[in-house]
């Protein structure tokens, strides 16, 4: 019997599921164009509160390609291509394509919902101090791909539950099961304790539970691999 062997010779970048691949890819490029001319990208494309002047609809979808400096995009996207590449292979292109960017939408409404929370309690106050916290919330935009990608790490953890997860500091070997459950403990303290202020602690949450909700239902339907149907 004989056999015909090809050789793959795309390089690395070949070898990376082409959603993965290609989104990692947008993200550098548009990373860059910023460096170019920051006020504008971020004025532009970050995703601000409604009801600000700078708000525009599409800023919903482009939040997801904007990043704040070197260290945001590098973890992003070194993020992304460890678990993205995993996830979209048992997924399939089109599906991961899919849950990346509801999960990315899901952050994106669930960081808007508390930022409205906010609002209501601003304007509860007729402070000096909450009318300068209410133009803060409206001039300040959320960049980042950070919503989208817990939701890739929650659906790869719902995936791969048993897989071990080694944190770089402290350096604790956990499955990926409760390595995401600490995640979402550790964001909604922070979230709701006001730590670490300028994160968008509850985009995250948001990625995470579209993510959990979005595979659940996937798994109910027996439609969660590759070779089923949307």
């Amino acid at each position: 019997m004989s056999y015909y062997y090809q050789e793959n010779r795309g390089g690395f970048l070949s070898s990376i599921p082409p959603v993965t691949r290609n989104l990692i890819l947008v993200n550098v490029v548009i990373y860059i164009a910023t460096l170019v001319n920051e006020n504008f990208m971020i004025g532009t494309f970050g995703l601000f509160y409604p009801s600000s002047h700078f708000f525009h609809w599409w800023q919903v979808v482009t939040h997801m390609f904007m990043h704040g400096g070197i260290w945001h995009i590098f973890f992003n996207m070194y993020t992304l291509f460890i678990f993205g590449v995993v996830v979209e292979r048992i997924l399939g292109s089109k599906k991961f394509l899919l849950f990346y960017f509801v999960c990315g939408l899901g952050a994106a409404a669930m960081q808007i919902g508390t930022q409205y929370i906010e609002m209501q309690m601003f304007l509860s106050s007729d402070s000096q101090s909450a009318l300068q916290s209410i133009v803060a919330l409206k001039n300040t935009p959320t960049v980042g791909a950070s919503g989208a990608i817990y939701g890739v790490l929650m659906g790869y953890a719902m995936l791969f539950p048993q897989s071990k997860m080694t944190l770089i500091f402290p350096p604790v070997t956990l499955s990926a099961k409760w390595m995401v459950v600490i995640f979402a403990v550790i964001e909604l303290f922070t979230g709701v304790a006001g730590f670490a202020d300028g994160v968008a602690h509850f985009a995250h949450l948001g990625g995470m539970l579209i993510g959990w909700l979005m595979i659940r239902w996937w798994r109910k339907r027996g439609v969660l691999f590759e070779k089923d149907r949307l």
